[in-house]
């Protein structure tokens, strides 16, 4: 979570295409008419918003190197001035996901990177955005997009605790898909296929294997998995649910239509290069955003910290900290204060009910936690039959600054949250300066190195073979071999 500003707080999710992709079949559609003044206009407009949310655009060799492979593959599509006329960027983000906006806007997050393996399988990541602009699958979602706004598509993927159609549940729906691994509005499968093709017929082009789209989908596939048993969810519905295909669903497709498509099922993959570009590449938590260390939150420049209720698990996004688990749903961020908790206890119910209801707190309880004066407000909420408890939490961390949880769990269930509640406080200045950001190392395998050995070494307390053999693309019995380079997540700035 970064440090929130006011112009921040006012970015709504616009009734934008915004593709959440990586993705077969299908015809391929006409790619060969120029972008348009009109869509480069709209993507200009939606451009500093969307980098708002995901944490921003990278600078330096790394973020110069996607944008590299980038226009290169992005030539092949057919658009024209195509080198010119798209605008890649490499996003401050700690989740595995890439975007496009209309107008030859292409996005990959720092996390989804550092997964790859090879230049091919970068090249096949953001040719498949590609794809999605050069075949006008924004326009083609428009009608539906202008019918609902991105957080309205959204709200089914809500929380299974806030069933109903009720004003009051749809906007707490609302409210948890906010956070920046959802603000997307989905394609359609079909698209989702059509992008693939068009992306497996760029590598093919460019002289990259072809094989590339269906590796990285294993990888996510892999990914998806390990998060889901570390964190104790449920593995079918993974991080990018609402923007992609099950990646896993997918691979045995992908690599079968590179073996058909035009050219040998063979070419460059760049390996060696990829990684020497990639060496040193920001992994997980941007310490200035906050950084989530098992089960508890520190934000070294806000200087806060909470832990969260023992089962749950966070994901750390641009503007709130969402935590998630079987018992309900919280997020942690922060509003425009005016120096009155229970006004802004207040404010935060009355945002919650929307236009179509009114929602206030049935009682406000000021006490102190830590040595910070808050307010806590609860409210017993009807959801389409079933009955929810929303509270909002609220401490004052400064005469103009406050943050909050909201917390929503079936209802005389929300105790569940009060030790988090009870464990945000300030952090002294030692505390935020052990803060040490992770990031990748590429090291060469040498003789007598073996993945346990080489595991070891990667900045987890827990399942370091597991993530070693994942970031590296590694089966369960492959085993490594001198003069081999992998990657590692070390600490380090």
């Amino acid at each position: 979570m970064t440090r929130i500003t006011r112009r921040m707080l006012a970015i709504g999710a616009a009734p934008l295409a915004l593709a959440g992709c990586v993705g077969m079949g299908g015809p391929i559609p006409s790619a060969s008419t120029p972008i348009t003044q009109s869509e480069a206009q709209q993507g200009a407009e939606y451009h500093p918003q969307f980098l708002a949310e995901f944490g921003g655009a990278m600078s330096g060799t790394h973020a110069a190197y996607v944008e590299q492979v980038g226009k290169n593959i992005a030539v092949q599509s057919g658009l024209g001035n195509a080198r010119e006329s798209f605008t890649v960027s490499l996003l401050n983000s700690p989740i595995h996901n890439a975007f496009a906006v209309p107008g030859g806007y292409v996005y990959t997050t720092r996390q989804l990177v550092t997964l790859m393996n090879n230049e091919a399988e970068l090249a096949a990541v953001l040719g498949h955005e590609v794809g999605h602009v050069a075949a006008r699958h924004s326009q083609r979602r428009a009608q539906t997009a202008q019918r609902n706004s991105i957080l309205g598509v959204l709200g089914a993927i809500g929380s299974s605790v806030l069933l109903g159609d009720s004003g009051v549940a749809d906007t707490l729906s609302r409210t948890f898909l906010q956070g920046s691994q959802l603000l997307t509005l989905s394609y359609s499968r079909q698209q989702e296929l059509e992008a693939d093709t068009l992306g497996i017929s760029y590598l093919n082009r460019a002289g990259y294997d072809p094989r590339a789209m269906g590796t990285v989908l294993a990888s996510l596939a892999a990914q998806n998995a390990l998060d889901a048993r570390l964190q104790g969810r449920n593995a079918t519905a993974p991080e990018w649910a609402s923007t992609h295909p099950d990646p896993a669903s997918r691979v045995q497709a992908a690599l079968a239509k590179a073996g058909t498509a035009s050219g040998p099922a063979s070419g460059i993959t760049n390996r060696d290069t990829f990684l020497a570009r990639v060496d040193g590449l920001l992994y997980g938590d941007d310490p200035a955003q906050g950084v989530v260390e098992g089960s508890q939150f520190i934000h070294p420049e806000l200087r806060l910290s909470f832990t969260a209720p023992q089962g749950f698990f966070m994901v750390n996004g641009t503007r709130e900290v969402s935590i998630n688990g079987q018992g309900g749903q919280a997020k942690m961020t922060l509003a425009p204060y005016s120096g009155n908790l229970e006004t802004y206890v207040q404010q935060q119910f009355a945002a919650l009910g929307g236009e179509n209801a009114t929602l206030a707190p049935a009682q406000m309880q000021r006490t102190t936690v830590n040595g910070l004066p808050a307010v806590v407000g609860e409210a017993r909420v009807n959801s389409g039959g079933n009955q929810v408890d929303v509270v909002v939490f609220a401490y004052e961390f400064a005469r103009d600054r406050a943050y909050h949880f909201l917390a929503i769990a079936p209802a005389g269930r929300a105790g569940t949250f009060n030790p988090m509640f009870q464990s945000m406080r300030r952090i002294t200045a030692n505390e935020a300066s052990s803060v040490v950001p992770k990031k990748l190392q590429v090291v060469t395998v040498q003789r007598g190195d073996s993945v346990a050995s080489l595991a070891r070494r990667m900045a987890y307390p827990a399942a370091q073979e597991e993530r070693f053999r994942v970031l590296n693309a590694l089966g369960s019995r492959d085993q490594l071999v001198p003069g081999q380079k992998v990657k590692l997540v070390v600490r380090g700035r």
